[in-house]
């Protein structure tokens, strides 16, 4: 009794220090990120661990609000990006909603074809998207870098949603309709609140699909006043020399929106609301 108490003492000792191995390689790029961020300009090139180095100063992040349009990228990216969420979300929750609840033709087909798109990069559709944006006028605009991210995003967005419609009983939409429910009211009022895991999932896929984007932006984007974050960061690095205190210090702000939106919508990111919604 004794030697199997310590056994499992030992085995819960070594899966936390496994944990907190992987803990430190995780977090520690990210303090890294704080350090370069914080050193003085004459030693960015420093090779000392210190966390808090010497001479920490808060000049980049000054430099960073101040000297350079730093606002203007956030609330361009923010634009673009609360904008394709919204669209991909509502358009992958009616999308699914069809493809899991309706037989129709093409159907198969469909799905397939969705899934299909998923096999090439983003950088493979680049040139018949480039191409499309300039037969319709809307290269260097924000409503081109829209549908570029959305058409992205929605197939992925598509096949989450369905799969989640997938696991709710139809039951609870047939006793929405003897109560006296549409199709389309038994839809945003029973079913959308139970795929409450799944929109989220789908919304935090579509806006960090446009939060980050680099590649797709910088060929779309050509005028600096309509730059997002990534193009705007881009601009810190040159021929001759790096601004790696601006980097840093940027890196670091763009991510607490990321982070903050994970934190708020953590709660939803639980399956099985739909448990005991069906009574035997």
């Amino acid at each position: 009794m004794k030697a199997r108490k310590i056994k499992k003492l030992s085995v819960r000792i070594l899966t936390h220090v496994i944990l907190l191995v992987f803990v430190v390689i995780a977090v520690y790029p990210v303090l890294q990120v704080v350090t370069i961020s914080l050193r003085p300009t004459d030693k960015l090139l420093s090779t000392s661990l210190e966390i808090i180095p010497r001479g920490a100063t808060l000049k980049s992040y000054v430099t960073l609000f101040t000297e350079r349009p730093f606002l203007l990228w956030v609330s361009n990216s923010a634009l673009v990006s609360v904008t394709v969420t919204l669209t991909g979300v509502i358009l992958a929750a009616m999308a699914g909603y069809a493809f899991s609840r309706f037989n129709f033709i093409g159907k198969k087909s469909g799905l397939l074809s969705l899934l299909v798109t998923q096999m090439f990069p983003a950088t493979m559709l680049l040139l018949p998207l480039y191409i499309m944006l300039i037969y319709f006028g809307l290269i260097n605009t924000y409503f081109g870098l829209i549908v570029t991210y959305t058409a992205t995003a929605l197939p992925f967005c598509i096949w989450t949603m369905k799969g989640y419609y997938d696991t709710i009983p139809t039951s609870l939409e047939e006793a929405a309709r003897i109560d006296g429910c549409n199709q389309f009211q038994a839809f945003y009022k029973i079913i959308l609140p139970l795929a409450a895991p799944a929109l989220v999932i789908t919304g935090l896929f579509s806006f960090m699909t446009a939060w980050s984007e680099y590649i797709v932006a910088a060929q779309i984007l050509q005028d600096s006043a309509l730059w997002t974050l990534p193009l705007g960061l881009k601009s810190f690095e040159s021929n001759m020399s790096t601004e790696w205190g601006l980097y840093g210090a940027a890196s670091l702000v763009v991510m607490v929106p990321v982070v903050v939106l994970f934190l708020v919508l953590s709660r939803w990111l639980v399956s099985g609301l739909t448990l005991g919604s069906v009574k035997g």
